[in-house]
């Protein structure tokens, strides 16, 4: 018999360099999870600085309030006690990643910086990060002071790596990745990961949602298991709309899904499963 576990996925209305807005959102999608018995929150790519911040990824400073932020997720009590998935840039060696930052009561448990960049149509991401092109091949992350203060820890695993419990095993993706031949979840799922997430800043075309959702199901349709997708909403200061439509999907069916579009800043996250 699997144990049950209920898991959380949301799309926000993020904006660039809004970091204050950006953090009281992030916050309150957390709340609203929590609320709701979630174990894990699952937010859009880069929320904390907002996905369009385009030259400005090219600054310290954008680096620097992004830690910042990070710094007071990790000492609200709204984080306590739930596994926090929350998107934010990171240099590494002196190269600049687009990451995932998992974390569980003031521990980051991994950083997981996007393999698959997304460079066509309207994408430039290459411009202004690199892909980790290490497959599984895990390195030490040295934190700023100003984490270290909170979470007592020198170093985390960065890389391409898996969250591993004593029930379940998670693994992530991000945007570009769900639509690449060779996404990573292909390989997870045979090595045996359950839950799967993605976060994503996927704009907004004429049947594109409609797209996604094939994509999510069929992620989980022959190996099984849990595939939560969640994504920006709104226009970010850029040029295009993000369309939001965060979901939830349990061996190849759609279990629970948000609003495509909608006026509020925090979509309720969709979602429970069992494992």
């Amino acid at each position: 018999m699997g144990r049950k576990v209920t898991v959380a996925t949301c799309s926000l209305n993020q904006w660039a360099l809004d970091f204050e807005g950006n953090l009281d959102r992030i916050l309150q999608s957390i709340d609203i999870a929590k609320s709701r018995g979630a174990a894990y929150r699952l937010g859009p790519e880069l929320e904390i600085c907002g996905y369009g911040c385009a030259d400005h990824f090219y600054e310290s400073d954008t680096l620097l309030h992004s830690f910042q932020a990070l710094r007071k997720l990790l000492e609200s009590p709204i984080t306590q006690d739930i596994i926090c998935d929350v998107g934010m840039p990171i240099m590494h060696h002196n190269v600049r990643y687009n990451c995932r930052v998992l974390f569980l009561n003031r521990k980051i448990l991994l950083i997981r910086p996007k393999m698959q960049m997304a460079n066509h149509g309207i994408y430039r991401e290459v411009r202004w990060f690199s892909p980790w092109n290490q497959l599984r091949k895990v390195e030490e992350y040295f934190l700023p002071r100003m984490i270290q203060e909170v979470t007592g820890q020198d170093t985390v695993p960065f890389g391409d790596c898996v969250l591993s419990t004593k029930d379940t095993c998670i693994g992530t993706e991000m945007c570009a990745e769900l639509w690449n031949p060779r996404s990573p979840h292909i390989q997870m799922g045979l090595d045996g990961v359950e839950i799967f997430t993605n976060s994503s800043a996927s704009h907004h075309e004429l049947r594109k949602a409609d797209q996604r959702v094939n994509l999510v199901k069929s992620a989980t349709t022959k190996s099984g298991g849990i595939y939560l997708y969640a994504n920006q909403r709104g226009c970010d200061g850029d040029r295009v709309y993000y369309d939001g439509c965060a979901m939830v999907a349990i061996n190849g069916d759609i279990v629970a899904q948000g609003a495509q579009f909608s006026l509020s800043d925090v979509g309720r996250p969709a979602g429970c499963g069992t494992t």
